[in-house]
Order: structure tokens, then C-alpha cells, then sequence
């Protein structure tokens, strides 16, 4: 019993081993678009030929981010290697959740930053349509890269591939069917945790704000 829980265990570590380097890299990817969304649409600054450049960066990566919901299929394949109903619950599954979780929430943050800067120009009536777009897009983006295995730097490196075999493949049925129910899920998920965000960043406002208040109350009394 316990040289089987050891051989478990270690396969547990392995798998976490080998599971580590594409979900930190994966991860690394996907808080890029979010680095660029802050300094893009939080920082006040003119649009120049950078900014455009930034601008272009940020959407070619931004796939990246919800792309790692479909990295769930790794975690049926850790199933089976493991085949322990424990560790498959207290291990594994965690790890997932966080790590697509993670990549997800830094995908709803940047569409904040986006909204926030429309907001501040005067162009709050294009969020929703902005929303929408940029769905659609990271939809593409994700069929592009689980599928086709293009890269977020090969808008650069290939260009022509994209513009051939990637625009080639997404005109049939079966891959507009798969990129029509990913657009459905980035919608349902973003608007889901979306709200979560933004009522976990006002709770947070609210108790910062009345703190102080309660904090000057107590000194008026006491004096």
C-alpha cells in the first residue's frame, strides 16, 4: 500500500513537472495582451505610431489569453495517467482550474482596459460592439492556434499562411461550427466574469472609502 502510494505520488509530481512548462509559458502569453492593455488604455498618452504598434501587438496576442480554455484536453490525458479519483480532485483539477482561470481573468481584464479608455474618449456606445468584435476575433485566433498551430508572432514571420491556409480553413462548416460555439462561450464566460470583477473591484472601492469615514466618526466622538 504504501510503495503504491509513493509510485502515485510520484507520478503525480512528473506529470506536474512536464504540465509546468506549457502552462507557465501558456500563462506568460496570455498576461502579455494584459501588460499591454494597462499601458495602452490605463496610462494617458497620445496615439502615436508606438501606441498603433501596441495596439496591433495587443490584439495579435490577446488570443492567447482565453486560449488556454481549450487546454483542458491535457487534463483528460493527466486522468488517464493517473487514474486516482483523489488525486485527480485535490491535485490536478485545481491546478487546471486556476491556471485556465488566470489566463481567463486576464483576458476579461484587458477587455476592462478597453472599455475604461472608450469610456474616457467619449466612445462608451462602441463597448459593447468593441466586446463583440473582439470575441469573434479571439475566436478565429483560438481555432488558428489549437488547430492550425499558428503563433501569435507568425502575423509577422508567415504572414501568407495566415492569409491562405488560415483564411482557407475557417470557411468550412466544421470549423465555423467550432469557432461559432468557442464565440458562444467567450461571451457567456466574459459577461460572467466580468460582472464578478467588477463587483469584486466596487466592494473593494466601498470599503476603502468607508473606512476612513468610519475612522473620522470615532476620532469626533471620542474628542
Amino acid at each position: 500500500m504504501k510503495a503504491e502510494l509513493i509510485e502515485l505520488m510520484a507520478r503525480v509530481v512528473q506529470v506536474l513537472q512536464i504540465n509546468m512548462r506549457w502552462m507557465t509559458w501558456n500563462l506568460f502569453l496570455a498576461f502579455i495582451p494584459l501588460a499591454l492593455s494597462v499601458w495602452l488604455f490605463r496610462v494617458k498618452r497620445g496615439r502615436s505610431w508606438v501606441w498603433w504598434l501596441g495596439f496591433l501587438v495587443f490584439y495579435a496576442f490577446l488570443p492567447n489569453a482565453p486560449y488556454l480554455l481549450t487546454d483542458v484536453i491535457h487534463l483528460i490525458d493527466d486522468i488517464r495517467t493517473i487514474q486516482s479519483v483523489w488525486m485527480i480532485t485535490l491535485v490536478l483539477i485545481p491546478v487546471y482550474f486556476l491556471v485556465i482561470m488566470a489566463g481567463f481573468e486576464a483576458y476579461v481584464i484587458s477587455l476592462i482596459n478597453v472599455g475604461y479608455y472608450l469610456h474616457r474618449i467619449g466612445k462608451s456606445q462602441w463597448i459593447i460592439w468593441m466586446e463583440m468584435t473582439t470575441h469573434a476575433l479571439c475566436a478565429i485566433g483560438i481555432y488558428w492556434g489549437r488547430f492550425l498551430r499558428f503563433n501569435s508572432w507568425d502575423f509577422v514571420t508567415q504572414p501568407d499562411a495566415l492569409l491562405t491556409r488560415g483564411v482557407e480553413e475557417i470557411l468550412g462548416k466544421q470549423p465555423l461550427v467550432i469557432i461559432a460555439i468557442t464565440f458562444a462561450i467567450l461571451v457567456g464566460l466574459h459577461w460572467l466574469m466580468k460582472r464578478v470583477t467588477l463587483g469584486f473591484v466596487s466592494q473593494n472601492n466601498k470599503s476603502i472609502v468607508i473606512q476612513p469615514t468610519s475612522m473620522n466618526t470615532n476620532s469626533h466622538n471620542a474628542g
